[in-house]
């Protein structure tokens, strides 16, 4: 382990983490495993065993399962130290085109899964004086994106919502911070792409969409965002709350 590794306070420290079987989420859990970290990784796909300490199967837009879930770990002592969001889908549409289903699921699965798993979490976090949560937003609910408006205003609900909670939660010492990435590598990225259509051109931007490009010349890799996350959750960032860190290489212009 690095000493750039070694960046949580302590060991046997809990962490929940959703959307742990692939992508962002699953960067994450195997950056806080390999520190010492108890890793309960959430999702509805299958997680890979070795990069948690256990993990739990359930669709976070589920209110009930995920209300089972959270109960089953608190009966159990295993509270979270640290909250990571990293669940999230992605459907395009416009205001003409999306459906209000994939609206509703859109909120479902960015928005209120969160809030109904981190508000089962806050007694525990109140009563313990201590914690840190991190919500994986994205870049977009800081700029206008042509096809994307549901996502869009689903991942700027998610924001308002972490800044509301670190306010509520700042007087019992839980931070809560927002990750805003811009295009990384990931299978929701590649989904995007097409033949004639790939990294390079994300990086190149698209003028006739009104996308920029990315200035610093490359997209994000799952670690670029696993960094900023556990800097956040850590006692290093112990004074950062009620903050969105976009972490797009300028993409966004700083918007």
């Amino acid at each position: 382990m690095t000493v750039a590794h070694k960046i949580l306070a302590g060991k046997s420290k809990i962490a929940w983490v959703t959307g742990a079987a692939q992508g962002i989420g699953k960067a994450i859990c195997t950056r806080l495993l390999s520190e010492g970290v108890y890793v309960i990784g959430m999702d509805q796909n299958p997680i890979e065993a070795d990069t948690v300490s256990e993990g739990i199967i359930f669709d976070i837009s589920d209110a009930e399962a995920t209300r089972r879930a959270a109960d089953a770990l608190l009966s159990r002592n295993a509270a979270p130290d640290y909250l990571v969001h990293a669940a999230g889908i992605f459907m395009e549409g416009s205001g003409e085109t999306l459906s209000l289903e994939a609206w509703d699921r859109l909120f479902a699965v960015n928005v209120t899964g969160p809030f109904n798993l981190i508000k089962a979490a806050l007694p525990a976090l109140r009563a313990a004086q201590r914690g840190a949560i991190v919500l994986i937003g994205s870049n977009a609910a800081h700029i206008p994106r042509l096809g994307m408006l549901g996502y869009a205003a689903s991942k700027a609900a998610l924001a308002a919502m972490g800044r509301g909670l670190a306010l509520e939660m700042a007087p019992h010492h839980v931070r809560c911070n927002i990750v805003s990435p811009g295009s990384t590598d990931t299978e929701m990225q590649r989904r995007l792409w097409k033949p004639g259509f790939g990294a390079a051109d994300v990086v190149r931007g698209a003028p006739n969409a009104f996308r920029l490009g990315v200035p610093l010349g490359k997209i994000a890799t799952v670690e670029d965002i696993a960094d900023i996350t556990m800097f956040l959750l850590s006692d290093r960032a112990g004074h950062i709350t009620m903050q969105d860190i976009v972490v797009d290489g300028g993409a966004s212009l700083g918007a």
